[in-house]
């Protein structure tokens, strides 16, 4: 965390264009519930912008992204811990405008990408991405920040996101952060909260897998699938998703391991889902 600094906070479009922006900005897009890997963003976008710049972290549930019967009614919203943690984190400003503000009630316009979207993520969950575009698109234009930070954890928003940073010419720098890790290996996620003491406890084994699939040597992207596969298995409560390995640059499925191969894969443990993933070459 970084020295503790008083925050902005603004929940309305008219309040952040009313804000003269005298600074270079870099903007860190969250839905909330700040934890560890979100203090990294932020201090990587520290270290983008500088002592002199402004790190602004957005705040925002964003309803088109979750799917119908999904969580979004209760994922989690602890507003004092995250004002707090923007302090503690020196965060300049926080954005976190409710669903109205941002979305009019007869809004007929959405942002779409209609490539890397398809597939992994895109194939569980339909109109995610859609609604991830969306909200970034509003959340540049509102907040024009010169930078983003995202992290690798989500790999195909993070693709999808720079995909449409470049068709759509945004003037703006997508900064990647690898992601961050609790002790035992799993993955930082505020979906995280949501397993049971025995679920929590066996999470873990999606690390394990990608770590063994990695260096297992093995060239055959059927055999890599195959061994995470068995690792993932070995946790009784685990439903696996998908799991496959593809091209980090297209995601496009490969057949043999090679340069910019990834794998990336989702697990259930009860109702909750995890994503994860690991470049192997």
């Amino acid at each position: 965390m970084g020295k503790a600094r008083s925050v902005k906070i603004l929940t309305t479009i008219a309040e952040v264009r009313a804000e003269p922006q005298r600074k270079p900005r870099v903007l860190v897009p969250t839905m909330g519930a700040l934890h560890k890997a979100h203090g990294e963003l932020i201090r990587v976008a520290r270290d983008a912008v500088g002592k002199h710049g402004e790190v602004a972290v957005s705040i925002f549930v964003n309803p088109l992204q979750f799917e119908p019967g999904s969580d979004y009614k209760r994922y989690p919203r602890p507003e004092k811990a995250d004002e707090e943690f923007c302090r503690s984190a020196g965060v300049d400003l926080l954005f976190r405008p409710s669903a109205d503000e941002v979305y009019r009630t007869n809004r007929s316009t959405f942002v779409e990408e209609t490539s890397l979207s398809s597939t992994l993520e895109g194939k569980s969950r339909p109109a995610h991405f859609r609604g991830v575009c969306t909200v970034v698109a509003k959340l540049f234009n509102i907040l024009a920040p010169e930078a983003a930070v995202f992290g690798e954890k989500d790999f195909q928003q993070l693709s999808v996101i720079r995909r449409m940073v470049c068709d759509l010419n945004f003037n703006i720098d997508t900064i990647a952060v690898p992601t961050v890790r609790d002790e035992d290996g799993l993955a930082c996620s505020s979906r995280n909260q949501y397993l049971n003491t025995d679920e929590r406890k066996l999470a873990p084994v999606l690390h394990k897998a990608l770590l063994a699939a990695k260096n297992a040597g093995k060239r055959s992207a059927n055999d890599v699938v195959a061994l995470a596969q068995t690792v993932i298995n070995e946790a009784h409560l685990a439903r696996i998703d998908y799991i496959e390995v593809v091209d980090a640059e297209t995601l496009k499925p490969v057949e043999m391991v090679r340069p910019n191969s990834v794998l990336l894969l989702a697990v259930f443990f009860g109702k909750t889902r995890l994503i994860d993933n690991m470049r192997l070459a």
